[in-house]
């Protein structure tokens, strides 16, 4: 099962996205102590550039101190990275993720489209249940420069193709989740 959450910047999607699979997986954990398997995994893509990102990191780090997360930094190539078995996997953020691969690659954009949705659906194969975050970035003024409309048009493509990967796609506004789409009974 996948959850896709969007939401604005602020919005509490990583707090929500935690709790989720927390909730979700009470029962897994129990199962997944004993056998060796890691209780849950955070694949955290945000790159540590600058003091802003550092503390943003850190304060991250703190909300799942206690979860029984372990956090896995994966910048790019999201299908190379090497998943132990685990009882579920949040993915924390495509936004980032599409910015690294963007770059990564030069601003090729059906190359960072590729690189995201193929490590999208190595993760999905890898676990019983992927919680998958992202940004809402249309929902603001336009006006950007050139270079950043293209990002935002690239992740607003990725965003739509997650959605039709996802069993529930749910939208955090001012922290209160919305579902926008769900097939899970």
């Amino acid at each position: 099962m996948m959850h896709l959450i969007t939401g604005g910047s602020g919005s509490g999607k990583s707090a929500y996205a935690e709790h989720e699979m927390v909730r979700y997986s009470e029962v897994r954990y129990e199962e997944s102590v004993g056998d060796g398997r890691f209780p849950f995994l955070y694949v955290a893509t945000m790159m540590p550039c600058g003091r802003e990102a550092k503390e943003r990191i850190r304060r991250h780090q703190e909300q799942r101190m206690d979860a029984g997360f372990l956090t896995l930094e994966r910048y790019t190539d999201l299908a190379g990275l090497k998943v132990p078995d685990n009882a579920g996997i949040l993915l924390e953020c495509v936004s980032n993720l599409t910015a690294n691969e963007l770059y990564e690659r030069n601003q090729n954009f059906d190359g960072a489209y590729e690189a995201v949705i193929s490590g999208v659906r190595m993760l999905l194969k890898k676990t019983e249940h992927l919680i998958v975050v992202t940004n809402e970035v249309h929902s603001d003024i336009n006006g950007y420069s050139r270079e950043t409309e293209e990002y935002r048009r690239l992740l607003g493509k990725i965003n739509c193709r997650l959605a039709r990967l996802a069993n529930r796609v749910t939208e955090v506004v001012y922290g209160a989740p919305v579902c926008i789409f769900s097939d899970v009974r």
